[in-house]
């Protein structure tokens, strides 16, 4: 639900957008309501929760847009200047959400373990260089129709992998998201 925050924040800005880009959030807007709807309970501090993060994620994304055309950095510059600042106030937060700290230093570590740390760190230095290549060089807005086709290989993927049950609201919902990226890339 990121798109919407977005486009609200860039319109505070100054940004327009024509009635076209906006009319194709609709259909993007109801399938993540209803994939989402159909998958998880709802209650007040999720809720909470979850309002939080799409608020704070549209700001961030909209701040990196802005500060990356500001400072004329590409990608890799701004993630070399970033990722130490989230490194450490990352590891500020470890202590609070990973009680069993000290056992992560005395574990004996196997080595298809310690592979799935360097790809899951690699995959992640990737997902930040995307990011902000996407940001830097389309918008934010563009960005989350890129998160929004990435949401969907995920449904159709834990469909396909894991056997998750989906319910045809949920079917729905992935094909009103897919027509709604697909509109937006045809008006863009």
């Amino acid at each position: 639900m990121t798109t919407p925050g977005v486009m609200i924040i860039q319109s505070f800005r100054g940004k327009q957008f024509s009635s076209k880009v906006k009319l194709t959030t609709v259909p993007i807007i109801v399938g993540v309501t209803l994939c989402f709807i159909y998958d998880i309970r709802l209650n007040l501090l999720g809720t909470v929760f979850a309002l939080s993060g799409v608020t704070i994620t549209s700001f961030y994304q909209v701040l990196v847009n802005s500060k990356q055309a500001e400072l004329q950095l590409n990608s890799m510059q701004l993630l070399f200047y970033q990722a130490p600042l989230s490194a450490f106030l990352l590891s500020l937060c470890i202590p609070l959400v990973e009680p069993q700290i000290v056992t992560t230093f005395t574990h004996h570590w196997t080595l298809t373990e310690v592979c799935f740390i360097i790809i899951s760190s690699s995959t992640a230095v990737l997902v930040n260089l995307t990011t902000y290549w996407i940001l830097g060089n389309t918008s934010p807005l563009t960005y989350n129709m890129v998160g929004h086709s990435k949401f969907v290989l995920i449904m159709i993927g834990g469909w396909y992998l894991y056997d998750k049950e989906m319910s045809q609201n949920q079917w729905l919902g992935i094909c009103f998201t897919l027509c709604g990226v697909f509109l937006y890339t045809h008006v863009m």
